[in-house]
């Protein structure tokens, strides 16, 4: 992963410029901008490395920690906050602890964020080494547990609906699809379909996530012609069984 980072936070504030020029010294490609939805959701090529930079009041930057925890959840964003503790731990009701890669406390010692950001860039080389995967589901519990699950093994990526998926999709290539079968909207078939339109995604394996095993839906399922599909039900180590082997069988044909 290169070492570019997208600096958040208000662009007249004297600590933003002085974090800027304390990275781009370390060699590090900044892209600053302020602390709106508007202004992040506009950056195009965004790195993958977000300091989101707090300074006062927390709810008004509400809106727009939640865009970025939306980003994290969808892609492999490394997420950085910086800000006196009480802002970190209200911060923290918008962006969940577990999807912040590290928080630095006020008065910041940029070299502390500087070696954050570098264990960052190493650990994203390891990432982008690995197979991605894709999970599609409604359901926030499954796609959590699925994606903790494959995690140490796999660069996960998490989509809560059909459209959702085809917009990633659209700008990230994968090795794997879990499909939910059973979603509101669009369905799972539905969008095995948009996905197979595609030549860019056509290729893509899928496999169908379903919580029924009963012999008619089983039989819908297998109509659609996946690779496979995963009972809801099974056992953790089973589900991380069928991918590893999946995989496995992919690279003796390769």
């Amino acid at each position: 992963m290169d070492k570019r980072v997208l600096l958040i936070g208000d662009q007249k504030s004297f600590m933003v410029t002085a974090i800027s020029n304390g990275l781009e010294r370390e060699e590090f490609e900044v892209v600053r901008i302020g602390n709106s939805v508007k202004e992040i959701s506009h950056v195009e090529e965004a790195p993958k490395m977000w300091v989101f930079y707090l300074d006062g009041d927390v709810e008004e930057l509400s809106e727009a920690l939640v865009y970025c925890k939306d980003i994290i959840l969808q892609d492999e964003i490394f997420f950085y906050l910086v800000g006196n503790q009480e802002e970190l731990t209200e911060a923290k009701n918008y962006v969940t602890g577990d999807l912040v890669r590290a928080e630095l406390e006020r008065p910041l010692n940029i070299q502390k964020l500087v070696d954050q950001l570098l264990i960052g860039v190493q650990d994203g080389e390891e990432i982008e080494a690995k197979k991605r995967v894709l999970i599609v589901d409604d359901d926030p519990a499954m796609t959590r547990m699925i994606k903790n699950l494959l995690t140490p093994k796999y660069n996960v990526f998490m989509a809560g609906s059909g459209m959702n998926a085809i917009t990633f999709l659209a700008k990230n290539t994968v090795d794997l699809i879990l499909l939910d079968y059973e979603m509101p909207v669009v369905s799972g078939a539905k969008v095995l379909e948009m996905i197979r339109s595609e030549p860019a995604t056509a290729s893509i394996p899928v496999m169908f996530l379903t919580g029924k095993s009963d012999k008619e839906t089983v039989l819908e399922v297998l109509a659609l012609k996946p690779v496979k599909y995963l009972l809801k039900s099974m056992k953790p180590k089973e589900w991380l069984r069928e991918i590893d082997e999946f995989f496995a069988g992919q690279k003796m044909h390769a």
